[in-house]
């Protein structure tokens, strides 16, 4: 093993949504970079996250709307699902889209992709397999993964997380899901669609429990209404074998699900553990994320921390927009700062859920005046010309500077129409701006004037 450490101007570990653009900026602004990463280039969002589970939602998609297409007088045969073919059709966006981003790197001139585990020494080097490196400044771009909480008798079983499910080539016979936010959700209406039964078992009262009540409860309505069972309440779940399969309890005095295979979609923890932050002196909170300031510098001055590593956003766009930080209060000399994004993210169940800034309940428990309108979608022209109208749509206003606060936009389009309304919360203008604007015609988006034109206060 080498002791003498190889010099760059820069290190950043974990190749995700933001190292590989951050390593762009620094060579082009004549820095020599190292670039390491453990395992799949392109990090969660294209090889676990976004992009697979997308794609398979868009083939789920087109499983339920041709079961539907007697609805819009369409005759078909029966639907068969073939999920080799669509496991396949996943795998190839994949592979093109990590592929791209690989040879983006190995084509950077001064800059160098290392595979291995990261470890730190002292603060300024790394251990990389028998290589040591060091640098004047070091960007930590670790990711995260599925958390598997101590659930009595999960030891002893096979289960899946959001990366092991993306492995199926055959379609569950029954498919039990444990946790009922975002990525079980997901799962659970893409594999119903496939043609599995699907039961979603969630401790809390309320599925997707950072949304409003009408929200959730609109959530579960859909998801009912394409058969999935759904258990909330469970307080006392365990697992055992049960054949070839899994037997979940849900309650002590509640049912036993028995299913296929299980999905455990609990949370995230962060893959800060095994990095020697301590020999570096990088402080953690107590959930092991790396604490960072608003430019997103660690307790160590010429450390970083970009991604779900930092605790500060769980989302690609999140992960980008601290690349985007990070660079222009280093290299641009533009103090952008991360309390200055407002919250905004989707639930891509069909329809899709779009979300920005702050719920009903946040504002209410501001106690400041506010406005309120909300709009279902059977009243949005576009939605019924599609044949799409589940869900609704709701804006929150301040009383006194009409600025927007807050939107939920659960429909068909909802994760782009919010962003138009994202848009005039970022500008800080009225929303007197959208109401005076003229829309195209037919779309969703046209109907958010209408519903701001009948905001009523928020009581």
């Amino acid at each position: 093993m080498s002791t003498e450490a190889t010099l760059f101007d820069a290190i950043i570990v974990g190749a995700g949504q933001a190292g590989p653009p951050l390593a762009g900026r620094l060579v082009d602004a004549g820095q020599t970079v190292a670039v390491v990463e453990r395992k799949l280039v392109g990090g969660t969002c294209v090889n676990s996250g976004c992009i697979p589970t997308k794609t398979l939602v868009a083939s789920a998609h087109a499983a339920h709307l041709a079961r539907r297409s007697a609805d819009y007088g369409i005759s078909t045969g029966a639907v068969v699902v073939d999920m080799a073919k669509v496991k396949g059709r996943k795998d190839g966006i994949v592979t093109a889209d990590r592929d791209g981003v690989e040879n983006w790197l190995d084509g950077m001139d001064r800059c160098t992709l290392l595979r291995g585990h990261a470890r730190f020494i002292d603060p300024h080097t790394l251990q990389v397999g028998d290589q040591r490196i060091t640098a004047e400044r070091i960007f930590l771009n670790v990711g995260g993964r599925a958390s598997s909480p101590d659930i009595p008798g999960l030891a002893d079983v096979d289960y899946l997380t959001n990366v092991g499910i993306l492995e199926l080539d055959v379609v569950p016979t029954h498919l039990v899901i444990i946790g009922g936010s975002y990525i079980g959700l997901e799962f659970a209406q893409m594999y119903r669609r496939f043609g599995a039964e699907v039961t979603v078992i969630e401790r809390g009262a309320r599925l997707a429990p950072r949304e409003d009540d009408d929200v959730c409860a609109a959530i579960k309505g859909i998801l009912e209404r394409e058969g999935i069972t759904i258990h909330l309440g469970a307080n006392d779940i365990r697992v055992s074998r049960d054949g070839d399969g899994v037997a979940v309890t849900t309650r002590a005095d509640g049912p036993v699900v028995t299913g296929s295979h299980l999905l455990l979609a609990v949370g995230r923890v962060p893959n800060t553990d095994e990095l020697g932050l301590d020999l570096a002196g990088v402080a953690t909170d107590a959930r092991g994320f790396i604490t960072v300031d608003d430019q997103l510098r660690t307790s160590v001055e010429h450390i970083w921390a970009m991604g779900d590593c930092n605790g500060r956003g769980a989302f690609t766009h999140t992960s980008y927009n601290d690349f985007e930080i990070v660079t222009a209060n280093l290299l641009d000399g533009e103090p952008r700062r991360v309390s200055d994004r407002i919250p905004t993210y989707a639930l891509y169940i069909d329809p899709p859920l779009g979300r920005a800034g702050m719920t009903e309940a946040q504002v209410r428990a501001t106690g400041r005046k506010a406005l309120v309108g909300k709009r279902p979608m059977t009243r949005v022209g576009r939605a019924v010309e599609k044949g799409e109208t589940q869900g609704f749509m709701k804006v929150v206003v301040d009383a006194e500077t009409r600025q927007i606060l807050g939107a939920a936009i659960l429909g068909v389009g909802g994760d782009e129409v919010v962003h138009c309304i994202l848009d005039l919360m970022s500008a800080k203008a009225p929303y007197t701006t959208m109401t005076h604007t003229v829309h195209i015609h037919p779309t969703v988006a046209e109907l958010v004037p209408t519903m701001l034109e009948g905001l009523e206060p928020l009581e």
